[in-house]
């Protein structure tokens, strides 16, 4: 059995490397064509997605308005700070670079490519180039929406429907070994036959480090897929909040197998009381990881935005896990403001392939003297570098909600402890 199943595992993934490399062909062959006809036709390229639109030089405040003052004004420097009209262009121009280069809004938009991905006619300049790159194109639609699409769907319900129907038998079993042997079967198996549902080409590094039970999993989040690609890998204990609909009916299915732990809408405000639930987990070495995304919401690919605290307070090991999606055969973002869940899966079952990498880091734990906030960022440092992703330190809840006032308010006092200095610089005046 065991040779057969490696047998298997080989020839899935013969043919995956097989897609993958009659895909990636078919690109660049694309590309180059494309490339060949904008010079012919004079037409400017598309410039790729660039995560710095305006050049900034890494100075202080104190520093760009010294400079600013010096270029505009012959007066003494060395004498005391006092306010002139020149501090206005400093502002005014960061406020301008702000608006034209906002490294938070780009974060929640999809990434752009350097190549087209035959995924959509209208990228920018890619336009009609030639008759063969139309009828490639044309190719294209025709195998991922007559082919691949429907055999997708199909396994989609497969797997959702005997997630739903096994856990809810497993969960009329007394709770013992047999039960949590049995779950975890279901959960890989129907996970796994959802994973092969959107062609997910997934390589997991350094497995060795995987989450073990007791402990807490916290990864960038990206996309909702997120969870089945680490949940086909190992069996986790999911945390949200409470839906209805066919969310709700996959959860209390799920929850009859597994501990995982669901909140009502009203119990998620409570902060104390979400981690008083999550501490109560992790002391029963028992129970299964819990996986979370301390982003809170879906980044696009390029990023690691700030981690919230509450599951860095409860004071279990931590194991970080870095996923790093290829745009190139399907992007994996998901942009919720602008696409609903269902249309969400439908575009992802239609694109070439999900292929992404995920890295185990090494266990981390609280340091003496560290608070929950120095903890988080240096867990989501460790998974920015691991994954090739830009360490953000602003809030993903900026997608929503409007800047707080606390950040005007650091900026203003910057600017005025420059001016009067502080209390001990005034007391020695």
């Amino acid at each position: 059995e065991i040779l057969n199943l490696q047998m298997q595992r080989s020839s899935t993934l013969l043919q995956h490397l097989s897609l993958h490399t009659s895909v990636l062909f078919s690109l660049k062959w694309a590309t180059l064509r494309i490339e060949r006809g904008a010079k012919e036709r004079n037409h400017p390229l598309y410039k790729p997605y660039s995560n710095a639109i305006i050049a900034k030089e890494d100075t202080s405040l104190e520093e760009e308005i010294k400079e600013i003052r010096q270029s505009g004004s012959n007066k003494d420097l060395a004498s005391p700070p006092e306010f002139e009209m020149s501090d206005i262009f400093y502002f005014a121009r960061r406020g301008v670079e702000s608006i034209m280069d906002d490294e938070v809004t780009k974060r929640f938009t999809a990434e752009e490519l350097e190549t087209w991905n035959l995924l959509t006619r209208s990228n920018n300049n890619f336009q009609y180039i030639s008759l063969r790159l139309t009828v490639l194109w044309g190719l294209g639609v025709v195998i991922r929406y007559g082919l691949l699409l429907p055999l997708r769907v199909t396994l989609a319900f497969t797997g959702v429907g005997l997630l739903v129907f096994l856990t809810s038998v497993i969960g009329l079993l007394p709770n013992g070994r047999l039960k949590s042997i049995l779950s975890e079967k279901v959960h890989l198996m129907c996970y796994r036959i959802c994973v092969r549902a959107l062609t997910a080409i997934i390589t997991y590094h350094d497995s060795e480090n995987k989450p073990k039970n007791g402990g807490i999993c916290v990864a960038n989040h990206t996309s909702p897929i997120d969870v089945i690609i680490l949940a086909s890998d190992g069996c986790y204990a999911m945390v949200g909040q409470i839906h209805g609909g066919l969310m709700g009916v996959i959860q209390r299915s799920m929850v009859k197998a597994c501990p995982h732990i669901w909140f009502e809408r009203s119990e998620v405000k409570d902060r104390h009381l979400v981690a008083k639930r999550l501490s109560d987990h992790v002391e029963d070495k028992s129970k299964l990881p819990i996986l979370i995304f301390p982003e809170g919401t879906c980044i696009n690919n390029t990023s690691v935005m700030m981690f919230k605290k509450g599951s860095f307070e409860i004071g279990s090991t931590v194991y970080p896990v870095a996923i790093k999606y290829d745009p190139r055969f399907g992007d994996a973002f998901w942009n919720s403001s602008k696409f609903g869940m269902v249309n969400y899966l439908l575009r992802m079952m239609s694109s070439w392939a999900i292929v992404c990498s995920v890295w185990y880091l090494p266990p981390m734990s609280r340091e003496e003297g560290e608070d929950a906030v120095q903890f988080a960022n240096r867990v989501k440092a460790a998974i920015a570098r691991q994954g090739g992703l830009v360490d953000l330190l602003w809030d993903g809840g900026l997608k929503r909600a409007k800047v707080k006032d606390t950040f005007k308010e650091e900026q203003q006092k910057l600017y005025s402890k420059m001016l009067v200095g502080t209390q001990e610089d005034r007391s020695r005046s």
